[in-house]
């Protein structure tokens, strides 16, 4: 394992993080969160961190590093993701690199394309617009990315549209040239490492995201939230995509009553872990790793070792 990186990934409350835990025990490693919220200090009740105590018996990395208020973008992330990578295998110790963020995944082992910096005019403009039109308009301009892109994710279409009209070029043919100019393989190949995705029965995955949700809200989800909208939580639209806190500041502000809320919130969660999975599966070509109800997490770390093994002794691996 010396200087190769593992690279878990899965969907929301699949169990990454106590399999990264048992895997970092095995092999002496140290975990760098691949979630896009954990980054932001505060959030952790609505992201699932892991506890304070876990992160000092098991150094984590790239949680609470900007305050809610503050952007966070894919670029940092690779940067930041890359440097401690090399100050952990400087120490001898195996980078665990786990989360749920398919674009920062896809960032790190793929390189970022060559998109301009958001348009603060125009970005206004097309936040104004109602959704339907900025689809109709992709769909006409972009066929390729309108298939492709969440377009219940008003801040993805917005954005897929800022870019064709700066550039005057097809959102999906720039991501064409970001894979091409790397080769036009997959992460795993390029890399050296695959991505590992651990998945569950889907009715034994619904059950555990509806418990997390319900213990999300036990543990004090409203109030967390309430605290983050005086830091300034509302003024950052990728914090606010978060699920869980968007649903309850509608809760705080009298749109809807807890139990609407708490219902809101586990129907958004299915819905995210359904496109993790296709993008897991589609975009990054992952390995899946099924886990049963009754395995451990000490066992499924000792599977996905037998399965990096098994790849170094595959020619071309």
């Amino acid at each position: 394992m010396a200087g190769r990186k593992i690279l878990l990934a899965g969907t929301t409350a699949v169990g990454k993080s106590t399999v990264a835990m048992a895997l970092a025990r095995l092999v002496g490693g140290e975990i760098i969160s691949v979630d896009s919220m954990q980054v932001y200090r505060g959030m952790d009740i609505g992201t699932a961190k892991v506890s304070m105590e876990l992160r000092r018996a098991i150094p984590h990395h790239l949680i609470d590093v900007r305050d809610p208020h503050e952007a966070f973008s894919a670029a940092e992330f690779v940067t930041l993701a890359r440097t401690i990578s090399e100050q952990i295998v400087s120490r001898g110790g195996v980078p665990i690199l786990c989360g749920g963020t398919g674009l920062y995944f896809q960032a790190l082992s793929e390189g970022l394309a060559e998109i301009p910096p958001s348009n603060p005019a125009l970005r206004a403009e097309l936040e104004s617009m109602p959704l339907a039109v900025l689809l109709e308009e992709l769909a006409v301009r972009d066929p390729v990315a309108y298939e492709r892109i969440d377009r219940s994710n008003p801040r993805r279409v917005v954005r897929a549209i800022e870019v064709i009209r700066l550039t005057q070029r097809p959102f999906s043919e720039l991501r064409r040239d970001w894979s091409a100019a790397t080769g036009g393989s997959s992460p795993s190949q390029r890399a050296g490492e695959r991505l590992i995705v651990l998945s569950r029965d889907p009715t034994s995955l619904v059950r555990r995201m509806d418990a997390r949700v319900d213990e999300m809200f036990r543990s004090g989800l409203v109030e967390e939230t309430q605290h983050l909208m005086g830091l300034g939580l509302r003024e950052n639209r990728t914090a606010m995509q978060a699920i869980g806190y968007r649903q309850v500041v509608d809760y705080l502000e009298g749109r809807c009553d807890r139990e609407s809320t708490i219902q809101e919130v586990k129907t958004r969660t299915r819905q995210y872990a359904k496109r993790q999975r296709a993008w897991f599966r589609n975009q990054a070509q992952g390995e899946d790793l099924p886990i049963s109800e009754e395995e451990s997490s000490e066992k499924t770390a000792e599977r996905v070792l037998e399965r990096i093994a098994a790849w170094a002794q595959t020619p071309g691996s």
